[in-house]
Protein backbone atom coordinates (compact mmCIF):
# COMPACT_ATOMS: atom_id res chain seq x y z
CA UNK A 1 0.00 0.00 0.00
CA UNK A 2 1.23 3.60 -0.98
CA UNK A 3 1.48 5.47 1.59
CA UNK A 4 3.82 8.35 0.61
CA UNK A 5 4.68 10.23 -2.44
CA UNK A 6 7.92 12.38 -2.60
CA UNK A 7 8.61 14.79 -5.50
CA UNK A 8 11.69 16.52 -6.77
CA UNK A 9 11.61 20.60 -7.02
CA UNK A 10 13.37 21.62 -10.36
CA UNK A 11 11.94 20.38 -13.69
CA UNK A 12 9.33 18.34 -11.70
CA UNK A 13 6.84 20.54 -9.88
CA UNK A 14 8.37 23.93 -11.18
CA UNK A 15 11.48 26.08 -13.38
CA UNK A 16 13.61 28.28 -12.43
CA UNK A 17 14.83 29.11 -15.65
CA UNK A 18 12.78 31.95 -16.78
CA UNK A 19 14.46 33.57 -13.03
CA UNK A 20 17.90 32.04 -14.86
CA UNK A 21 17.62 33.69 -18.02
CA UNK A 22 16.87 37.21 -16.37
CA UNK A 23 20.11 36.75 -14.00
CA UNK A 24 22.62 35.40 -16.43
CA UNK A 25 23.24 38.38 -18.46
CA UNK A 26 24.27 40.17 -15.17
CA UNK A 27 26.29 37.32 -14.49
CA UNK A 28 28.12 37.61 -17.36
CA UNK A 29 28.54 41.43 -17.66
CA UNK A 30 30.27 41.02 -14.03
CA UNK A 31 32.65 38.30 -15.08
CA UNK A 32 33.58 39.99 -18.18
CA UNK A 33 34.50 43.04 -16.06
CA UNK A 34 36.50 40.86 -13.32
CA UNK A 35 38.37 38.95 -16.17
CA UNK A 36 38.58 41.67 -18.14
CA UNK A 37 37.37 39.58 -21.31
CA UNK A 38 34.34 39.91 -23.61
CA UNK A 39 30.62 39.03 -22.64
CA UNK A 40 30.92 36.01 -24.78
CA UNK A 41 33.51 34.68 -23.22
CA UNK A 42 32.77 35.23 -19.90
CA UNK A 43 29.64 32.99 -20.55
CA UNK A 44 31.24 30.53 -22.16
CA UNK A 45 34.07 30.32 -19.11
CA UNK A 46 31.12 30.64 -16.43
CA UNK A 47 29.35 27.42 -18.42
CA UNK A 48 32.09 25.52 -18.55
CA UNK A 49 32.94 25.95 -14.86
CA UNK A 50 29.21 24.57 -14.51
CA UNK A 51 29.65 21.80 -16.65
CA UNK A 52 32.38 20.26 -15.75
CA UNK A 53 30.61 19.54 -12.21
CA UNK A 54 27.41 18.26 -13.65
CA UNK A 55 25.69 15.92 -11.38
CA UNK A 56 28.59 16.51 -8.19
CA UNK A 57 27.63 18.20 -5.02
CA UNK A 58 28.39 21.56 -6.06
CA UNK A 59 26.56 21.59 -9.47
CA UNK A 60 23.63 22.39 -7.50
CA UNK A 61 24.12 24.96 -6.18
CA UNK A 62 24.39 28.42 -8.15
CA UNK A 63 26.16 30.01 -4.65
CA UNK A 64 28.92 28.05 -5.22
CA UNK A 65 29.53 29.36 -8.87
CA UNK A 66 29.15 32.60 -7.71
CA UNK A 67 31.68 32.44 -5.15
CA UNK A 68 34.20 30.90 -7.30
CA UNK A 69 34.20 33.70 -9.85
CA UNK A 70 33.77 35.91 -6.48
CA UNK A 71 30.60 37.28 -7.49
CA UNK A 72 28.49 39.07 -4.53
CA UNK A 73 25.15 37.17 -5.21
CA UNK A 74 23.19 34.31 -3.48
CA UNK A 75 20.87 32.72 -5.17
CA UNK A 76 18.15 32.92 -2.30
CA UNK A 77 17.79 36.79 -2.95
CA UNK A 78 17.21 36.54 -6.39
CA UNK A 79 14.15 34.07 -5.78
CA UNK A 80 12.84 36.79 -3.50
CA UNK A 81 13.15 39.58 -5.81
CA UNK A 82 11.87 38.00 -8.67
CA UNK A 83 9.15 35.17 -7.13
CA UNK A 84 7.45 35.45 -10.26
CA UNK A 85 10.10 33.93 -12.53
CA UNK A 86 9.94 30.81 -10.58
CA UNK A 87 7.21 29.10 -12.50
CA UNK A 88 4.34 25.94 -11.37
CA UNK A 89 4.12 23.42 -14.26
CA UNK A 90 0.30 23.29 -15.45
CA UNK A 91 -1.68 21.52 -12.88
CA UNK A 92 1.14 21.18 -10.12
CA UNK A 93 -1.35 22.66 -7.28
CA UNK A 94 -3.77 20.47 -8.37
CA UNK A 95 -2.49 17.42 -8.23
CA UNK A 96 -1.06 18.55 -4.85
CA UNK A 97 -4.33 19.23 -3.71
CA UNK A 98 -6.08 16.09 -4.92
CA UNK A 99 -2.84 14.17 -3.60
CA UNK A 100 -2.33 15.71 -0.38
CA UNK A 101 -6.10 14.22 1.21
CA UNK A 102 -4.95 10.51 0.84
CA UNK A 103 -0.70 10.65 1.03
CA UNK A 104 1.93 11.93 3.12
CA UNK A 105 3.66 14.21 0.37
CA UNK A 106 7.46 15.10 0.78
CA UNK A 107 10.16 16.27 -0.77
CA UNK A 108 13.47 15.25 -1.56
CA UNK A 109 16.12 17.42 -3.46
CA UNK A 110 19.74 17.96 -4.28
CA UNK A 111 19.61 21.49 -4.40
CA UNK A 112 20.84 23.61 -0.96
CA UNK A 113 17.89 24.91 1.58
CA UNK A 114 16.91 27.83 -0.38
CA UNK A 115 14.95 25.35 -2.34
CA UNK A 116 12.38 25.96 0.36
CA UNK A 117 12.11 29.56 -0.71
CA UNK A 118 10.93 28.34 -4.34
CA UNK A 119 8.33 26.29 -2.68
CA UNK A 120 7.43 29.41 -0.44
CA UNK A 121 7.17 31.78 -3.22
CA UNK A 122 4.64 29.55 -5.63
CA UNK A 123 2.61 28.91 -2.54
CA UNK A 124 2.82 25.34 -2.17
CA UNK A 125 5.21 24.19 0.41
CA UNK A 126 1.84 23.80 2.58
CA UNK A 127 1.55 20.56 0.41
CA UNK A 128 4.57 19.30 1.97
CA UNK A 129 4.83 16.98 5.27
CA UNK A 130 8.40 16.36 5.01
CA UNK A 131 11.11 18.34 2.93
CA UNK A 132 14.44 17.50 2.38
CA UNK A 133 17.56 19.46 0.66
CA UNK A 134 21.19 18.21 0.29
CA UNK A 135 22.01 20.50 3.56
CA UNK A 136 20.43 18.33 5.52
CA UNK A 137 22.09 15.15 4.90
CA UNK A 138 25.40 16.52 3.21
CA UNK A 139 24.65 15.05 -0.05
CA UNK A 140 22.79 14.58 -3.08
CA UNK A 141 20.44 11.84 -5.53
CA UNK A 142 20.92 9.20 -6.37
CA UNK A 143 22.78 8.21 -2.83
CA UNK A 144 20.67 6.47 -0.46
CA UNK A 145 21.19 8.43 2.51
CA UNK A 146 18.86 11.63 0.93
CA UNK A 147 16.27 8.92 0.38
CA UNK A 148 16.49 7.25 3.82
CA UNK A 149 16.55 10.75 5.23
CA UNK A 150 12.93 11.66 3.86
CA UNK A 151 11.81 8.09 3.99
CA UNK A 152 12.81 7.98 8.19
CA UNK A 153 11.08 11.57 8.73
CA UNK A 154 7.99 10.31 7.15
CA UNK A 155 7.76 7.20 9.06
CA UNK A 156 7.08 5.20 5.90
CA UNK A 157 8.53 2.21 4.77
CA UNK A 158 10.47 2.27 1.07
CA UNK A 159 7.98 -0.44 -0.45
CA UNK A 160 5.06 2.46 0.49
CA UNK A 161 6.95 4.74 -1.23
CA UNK A 162 7.01 6.77 -4.84
CA UNK A 163 9.22 9.58 -5.86
CA UNK A 164 8.44 11.70 -8.73
CA UNK A 165 10.90 13.37 -10.73
CA UNK A 166 12.41 14.05 -14.18
CA UNK A 167 15.42 12.83 -14.01
CA UNK A 168 15.60 9.00 -14.57
CA UNK A 169 19.32 8.40 -12.50
CA UNK A 170 18.88 10.83 -10.10
CA UNK A 171 15.63 10.87 -9.01
CA UNK A 172 13.80 7.00 -10.01
CA UNK A 173 16.87 5.05 -10.49
CA UNK A 174 18.12 6.00 -7.14
CA UNK A 175 14.65 5.14 -5.40
CA UNK A 176 14.12 1.70 -7.14
CA UNK A 177 17.40 0.88 -5.56
CA UNK A 178 16.23 1.43 -2.06
CA UNK A 179 12.70 -0.49 -3.14
CA UNK A 180 10.68 2.63 -3.93
CA UNK A 181 8.34 3.38 -6.83
CA UNK A 182 9.45 5.26 -9.76
CA UNK A 183 7.26 7.81 -11.93
CA UNK A 184 9.86 9.84 -14.30
CA UNK A 185 8.58 12.59 -16.02
CA UNK A 186 9.45 12.25 -19.09
CA UNK A 187 8.67 15.40 -20.87
CA UNK A 188 11.33 15.30 -23.89
CA UNK A 189 9.80 11.40 -24.57
CA UNK A 190 13.25 9.74 -24.47
CA UNK A 191 13.94 6.00 -25.24
CA UNK A 192 11.59 4.02 -22.61
CA UNK A 193 14.54 1.78 -20.81
CA UNK A 194 13.95 -1.63 -19.27
CA UNK A 195 14.22 -0.33 -15.71
CA UNK A 196 10.58 -0.77 -13.54
CA UNK A 197 9.00 2.58 -13.25
CA UNK A 198 5.96 4.61 -15.25
CA UNK A 199 6.31 7.44 -17.57
CA UNK A 200 4.78 9.82 -17.76
CA UNK A 201 4.73 13.33 -20.27
CA UNK A 202 3.93 15.89 -17.76
CA UNK A 203 3.26 16.37 -13.95
CA UNK A 204 -0.80 16.43 -14.48
CA UNK A 205 -0.62 12.67 -15.74
CA UNK A 206 0.75 11.60 -12.10
CA UNK A 207 -2.90 10.89 -10.91
CA UNK A 208 -2.97 8.34 -13.50
CA UNK A 209 0.14 7.38 -12.80
CA UNK A 210 -0.95 6.97 -9.23
CA UNK A 211 -4.18 4.85 -9.86
CA UNK A 212 -2.33 1.96 -11.78
CA UNK A 213 0.25 1.77 -9.06
CA UNK A 214 -2.52 1.45 -6.96
CA UNK A 215 -4.29 -1.42 -9.23
CA UNK A 216 -1.78 -3.22 -9.61
CA UNK A 217 -1.29 -3.94 -5.65
CA UNK A 218 -4.77 -4.75 -5.38
CA UNK A 219 -4.10 -7.41 -7.84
Amino acid sequence: MVKGIFFDIDGTLLTEWPLIMTILPQVYRDISKKLNVPIYKAREIFLQEIEKRRGTYEWHDWNFFFKMFELPYRFEDFIEKYPHKIELYPGTIELLEDLSKRYVLGIITSGPKYQRKKLEVTGIIEYFDVIITRDDVKTVKPDPKIFIAALEKARIKPREAVMVGDNLEQDILGAIALGMKGIWINRNGETNFNVPYLNVRSISEVRKAMEVLENEEDI
